[in-house]
């Protein structure tokens, strides 16, 4: 797998690696990037998305190429996982995988209940709506929907139309299909579970799903947000990751989640 990815900050302090979701690809970290300036950055670009296109894509494989590159980059430092959406499925997997090599994890709106039928569904509708991706009144409608900003859009827009049908489809089955694994419980790592309060019931289920499953987690709610809340709120989130992976009080008005 060749997996394009991009690195900044400083690399003698902790290790923070940000996942993207789908349809986007790293640069939807831009404004954490800045903000966490003074940490060793890595931003891969998923398989199949930004400058990874030209590879399939699986959580499974990806989640063992970005452990592989964690292993790599880490060398006895703390490790700090953030993934959105498919990342968080992503970061999921690798937490599982590995359950020592990660100390804080986020994710932020992870899918973690299988859709009914889904596998029969996407590849019908995708072929008869691809072209509407094309279509830039079609994406800018998508893009806002995603928290997308006018100075991203280019780069967005760009993206969607490179996407070939099958890499979609191929994506949207593997989002669609992912539950938990079984050894997520025992991952030792310190998780913060967020979904947004405008976001629909199959994910804040999802959060209670990921919480049953392991005792080192808190979930929260995140008010007034849909899906995307480290675009669409970029100052709370960062204070949201800063204070988490420093054992802070969280910002005011979030919303625990009980268990």
């Amino acid at each position: 797998m060749k997996l394009y990815y991009k690195e900044s900050g400083n690399t003698e302090a902790s290790l923070i690696v940000f996942l993207h979701g789908g349809g986007v690809s790293g640069w939807m970290w831009e404004q954490q990037i800045q903000y966490f300036k003074d940490y060793h950055c890595l931003v891969p670009d998923l398989p199949g998305h930004g400058l990874s296109s030209s590879t399939d894509f699986s959580i499974h494989h990806t989640a063992e190429e970005i452990l592989s590159l964690i292993l790599t980059k880490a060398q006895g430092k703390k490790v700090i996982l953030i993934g959105f959406s498919l990342g968080a499925q992503v970061a999921i997997k690798i937490l599982s995988m590995n359950t020592d090599i990660v100390d804080y994890a986020i994710l932020n709106s992870a899918l973690v209940r299988p859709i009914p039928l889904a596998n029969k569904i996407i590849k019908p509708t995708i072929w008869l709506t691809y072209r509407l991706t094309k279509n830039r009144t079609f994406s800018k409608l998508q893009a806002k929907q995603l928290y997308i900003s006018e100075q991203m859009f280019e780069t967005y827009y760009k993206e969607t139309n490179n996407m070939e049908r099958n890499t979609l489809i191929n994506i949207l089955e593997e989002n669609m299909s992912f539950s938990i694994p079984k050894d997520f419980s025992r991952s030792k790592s310190k998780i913060l579970i967020t979904v947004g309060d405008q976001e629909k019931k199959m994910m804040k289920k999802s959060v209670l799903d990921l919480m049953d499953k392991t005792i080192h987690c808190k979930g929260i709610i995140i008010p007034n947000v849909g899906h995307g809340a480290s675009l669409s709120e970029p100052e709370l989130f960062n204070k949201i990751v800063d204070a988490w992976i420093h054992d802070r009080e969280l910002p005011n008005g979030l919303v625990p989640i009980k268990r």
